[in-house]
C-alpha cells in the first residue's frame, strides 16, 4: 500500500526527477553527512556541501585526502576539492569531480543562513506552535 498518493514510487519517475532536477533542488540533494563530533555538537546529520566547507573524502582512489571544497558543480552532480587533481596529457592540471555522498564535512563556512539553517534541523530542540508554559 502507497504511503501518499501524491508521491509516485516508480523507478522511472524518480530516476526522471533526480536527473532533470533544477538547480535549487540539486543543491538539496547534493548534500554531504557531517563528522562525527559536528554531528554531536549542532544535532545534525547532514548538510547540503557549500563553496568554503572543509571535507575530508571518505570513498574512492582520493579517500582519506583533506581539503577546502573550490566548486559545487551542480550541473555536473560533483564538488572540486582543493589538491584534488590530475594532470593533462599537455600539462595542464584539472580539479577531480567528487560526488558530495562520498565525503564528510569536518569545517562548516558559517554564516547568519547556514546558522538558522542548523537550529531549523537541530533534532534537540521541540517544534510546535506551543511551549509548556502556554499549556499550563
Amino acid at each position: 500500500m502507497k504511503q501518499k498518493s501524491t508521491v509516485s514510487s516508480s523507478r522511472r519517475k524518480s530516476r526522471k526527477a533526480y536527473f532533470t532536477a533544477p538547480s535549487h533542488i540539486r543543491r538539496k540533494l547534493m548534500s554531504a553527512p557531517l563528522s562525527k563530533d559536528l554531528r554531536a555538537k549542532y544535532n545534525v546529520r547532514s548538510l547540503p556541501v557549500r563553496r568554503d566547507d572543509e571535507v575530508i573524502i571518505c570513498r574512492g582512489h582520493y579517500h582519506d585526502r583533506e581539503g577546502k571544497v573550490t566548486q559545487v558543480y551542480r550541473k555536473k552532480w560533483r564538488i572540486h576539492i582543493e589538491r584534488v587533481t590530475r594532470d593533462k596529457a599537455n600539462g595542464q592540471t584539472v580539479p577531480i569531480g567528487i560526488h558530495p555522498s562520498k565525503v564528510m564535512i569536518t569545517k562548516i563556512k558559517m554564516d547568519k543562513d547556514r546558522k538558522a539553517l542548523l537550529d531549523r534541523k537541530n533534532r534537540a530542540t521541540k517544534k510546535g506552535k506551543y511551549t509548556e508554559k502556554d499549556t499550563a
